[in-house]
């Protein structure tokens, strides 16, 4: 049975929201797409051999840290003044081209950082808190339909894009083995939640 290849819907895309940086709806819309045709691609190529989908193999931090890297690499290939940071584990993922030397930085403040996450919300962990420009993907994954063959394909199903503040974080308590962790605070996902680039459920954000 062919996989279904999926794509993005145009009509959820939200046209009133600021975005920074010149960046376009349809940069995301592309970014999008490069994701969902990377897993089209990967997961027909899989059920060929008889092996499971992508989906299915990777656990859910290694997958939401493959497609964070992926939609950071494409956005950066579309848009028009951003580029991926060089510094490895660099903050933000994306900068604009030519403020920083050789376009890497440790921890700058003139780019976007971008999370991908399974929680509806976009509540999602970062590594301190900071003011920066946030977009956060969620998408969702079928892993109960069975069998297997017939389960749908990953999708987006929100997309967050704004400016949040330190004081729009909580920090999160470590464990003896754990990494320092800082989440949005219900102030600051409510923030978040307003700036929304892209919505597939009608959330009690949006109709609010």
């Amino acid at each position: 049975m062919p996989i279904t290849r999926e794509g993005p819907d145009r009509s959820r895309f939200n046209p009133a929201l600021e975005l920074p940086y010149e960046l376009r709806l349809k940069d995301f819309e592309i970014a999008m797409q490069d994701v969902y045709d990377f897993f089209h691609d990967v997961n027909t190529s899989l059920q060929v051999k008889g092996l499971h989908r992508l989906d299915d193999m990777l656990r859910p931090a290694a997958m939401s840290g493959l497609i964070s890297d992926m939609l950071t690499s494409s956005i950066a290939k579309h848009s028009r003044t951003l580029v991926e940071n060089r510094f490895h584990n660099g903050h933000p993922d994306l900068i604009v081209n030519g403020v920083y030397p050789d376009n890497s930085v440790k921890a700058g403040t003139h780019g976007v950082e971008i999370k991908s996450t399974r929680k509806r919300g976009g509540a999602v962990d970062t590594h301190g808190a900071r003011e920066q420009w946030m977009c956060v993907f969620v998408y969702e994954v079928d892993t109960s339909t069975e069998p297997a063959i017939d389960r749908a394909p990953m999708r987006f199903t929100e997309v967050y894009l704004g400016h949040v503040t330190v004081e729009d974080f909580r920090r999160n308590l470590r464990s003896e083995l754990g990494t320092r962790t800082a989440t949005l605070d219900r102030h600051g996902i409510r923030k978040l939640r307003r700036s929304w680039l892209y919505m597939l459920r009608q959330t009690a954000e949006k109709r609010s």
